[in-house]
């Protein structure tokens, strides 16, 4: 199975947590086959936003999600 990986983000009411404001306007920046292209995509998202406190991309594991009893560090 495909070790993929997605990033995407938006704008969250606190940065602190995960909890989106308009999940409708969602960045989906792709879906990946390693964790190392997936941070690469994450970064240059993140870059392009970091001056917006209030925007957050994240990296999540889908073949984790697919297969939990995957053992695996990425």
């Amino acid at each position: 199975m495909s070790k993929l990986h997605l990033v995407f983000g938006g704008r969250v009411s606190d940065p602190r947590t995960l909890e989106f404001n308009d999940l409708k306007s969602i960045d989906v920046v792709g879906v990946f086959p390693d964790y190392a292209s997936a941070e690469k995509a994450w970064r240059g998202a993140a870059q392009r936003t970091v001056d917006d406190a209030e925007m957050k991309y994240v990296v999540v594991h889908l073949h984790r999600l697919l297969e939990p009893s995957l053992k695996s560090e990425t």
